[in-house]
């Protein structure tokens, strides 16, 4: 009991920071006992189930045609008949689109509103301009075919893909990579970054294969409900295992981050390193722990500098500009279809919806520039030939529905939201990436993180924006892995 009253009378004889600190490193201590006892739980589950599935049209068929085809993108008006897995799009999808664009009705922006409001039609104006009197969509067919296209049946669905092999040295490293996209992205997204995958004055290269995520672009979209990320990792992990690939590196954002991640959980045999430029957080009582003390004591739960910049103040960073900015999300995840039906019937309305993302997710602030500062980190021809891939295989809709089929459920009840993944993982956190992840609350999840990287610029698209960055990351977190 003296004891006892001497701690209470030291206490007390503090000053309030200084109680402060003990409090913290007390509750911090705690909570790392919670967190180690469910961790060491949680950790008894390595893997998950890869489980089956069957995706295409009407029954299921007795088998696959397991065969892979060379895929091209044409723009003729002729049928190319020795070639039925190409794509053709005949002058008449042209004449189509310009006639819808003529008749497009614009909408006066409010005064001095921006991109606050969403796209600005005065600059939408100009955009549509460069759309119907200058961009070349054939120029861009062709630039989309110097990479080899294939598609390949896999649970019902024909799964489009690039496969790129570097041209190497001898003594290089060739390692296998999978790169992921999301929404509202495409396989596009890397053609920037794949020149420098596949480079020769590295000491190790890459034979990089980039899917389209079935329902975006080229791959066929599902004709069954369910389709979610784990549905679409275990295609992508029969693809890469009917390449010949048994072990590989996978990288992704936005969506990509999830698929990927779930490969890595239902294969970790397989993958030898997963890297991500976009971590989810998950919740609990360590990550709420952290937004209380992080501000005041960073270092008591794993916080830098760094991060302590980029989370706080925690409610405007992570819950009102959340707010702000995931109308699209709840739309998506509850009613796709009757969004994404005006969206398919108007190329300007589909532009315009798209392209916002590639603005306000690019960096927040784009929101008070009466362009969005579209042209400050791409160029419109990189622009629209996205739309394009969506405009021309009219998967606005289906790439809309994969939020339903994922959110559609509690996500965090899903078991791949109960398991840990162990494979050796690397981060590159943007700055103006939505949503801030710090490396202590990744290692919630992720226990093998081996580089985490505050990356100096770039946001949501950073193979589109800052593919050197990004390279330069995925090549030394490769070298790491392989102790090069």
């Amino acid at each position: 009991m003296q004891r006892l009253q001497l701690l209470k009378e030291t206490f007390f004889g503090l000053d309030v920071l200084q109680q402060q600190l003990i409090v913290g490193c007390a509750v911090a201590a705690a909570a790392g006992g919670i967190l180690t006892y469910v961790l060491q739980r949680r950790g008894k589950v390595r893997t998950i189930p890869v489980g089956e599935g069957w995706w295409g049209a009407g029954e299921k068929s007795s088998s696959d045609d397991e065969k892979i085809y060379p895929f091209t993108v044409q723009t003729s008006d002729k049928e190319i008949e020795e070639n039925p897995h190409s794509i053709t799009l005949p002058a008449s999808c042209f004449m189509d689109l310009y006639e819808r664009i003529d008749k497009t009705r614009f909408t006066d922006p409010l005064e001095d509103s921006a991109f606050h409001y969403g796209f600005n039609s005065t600059y939408l104006k100009k955009v549509v301009s460069y759309w119907r009197n200058t961009f070349d969509w054939k120029k861009q067919v062709e630039m989309l075919n110097k990479y080899p296209h294939f598609k390949t049946k896999i649970e019902g669905l024909d799964v489009h893909f690039i496969h790129v092999r570097p041209s190497q040295r001898g003594d290089q490293r060739v390692l296998p990579l999978m790169l992921v996209h999301g929404w509202p992205g495409s396989f596009y997204e890397f053609y920037k970054i794949l020149p420098l995958l596949t480079q020769k004055d590295e000491r190790v290269t890459f034979e990089v294969v980039i899917p389209s995520i079935p329902g975006y672009g080229f791959s066929e979209a599902p004709h069954k409900k369910g389709f979610n990320s784990l549905a679409a990792a275990r295609i992508f992990l029969t693809l890469m295992d009917r390449l010949g690939f048994s072990q590989f590196y996978l990288q992704g954002g936005d969506w990509g981050s999830l698929i990927t991640t779930n490969m890595a959980q239902m294969r970790p045999d397989c993958v030898r390193g997963l890297h991500l430029n976009m971590c989810m957080t998950t919740r609990g009582l360590r990550v709420l722990l952290s937004t209380i003390i992080g501000p005041y004591l960073p270092f008591l739960v794993g916080f830098s500098r760094e991060d302590v910049r980029r989370l706080f103040p925690f409610f405007e960073k992570n819950v009102w500009e959340m707010l702000r900015e995931s109308g699209y999300l709840h739309l998506q995840a509850t009613k796709p279809d009757t969004a994404g039906r005006g969206l398919n019937d108007s190329p300007v309305g589909l532009a315009a919806y798209i392209l916002e993302k590639f603005s306000t997710w690019t960096h927040l602030k784009n929101r008070g520039l009466e362009d969005g500062g579209l042209e400050r980190k791409f160029t419109l021809d990189d622009l629209l030939t996205n739309v394009m891939i969506y405009w021309t295989t009219g998967c606005i809709i289906s790439s809309m529905r994969f939020y339903k089929e994922n959110m559609g459920s509690d996500i965090d009840n899903r078991i791949d939201s109960k398991t840990g993944i162990f494979v050796p993982t690397g981060l590159a956190a943007f700055p103006q990436e939505l949503m801030h992840c710090p490396k202590s609350w990744a290692q919630i999840r992720y226990r093998n993180v081996v580089s985490y990287t505050f990356m100096p610029q770039g946001g949501h698209f950073p193979a589109f924006e800052e593919p050197q960055l990004l390279a330069k990351d995925i090549i030394q977190f490769a070298k790491k892995v392989e102790k090069l």
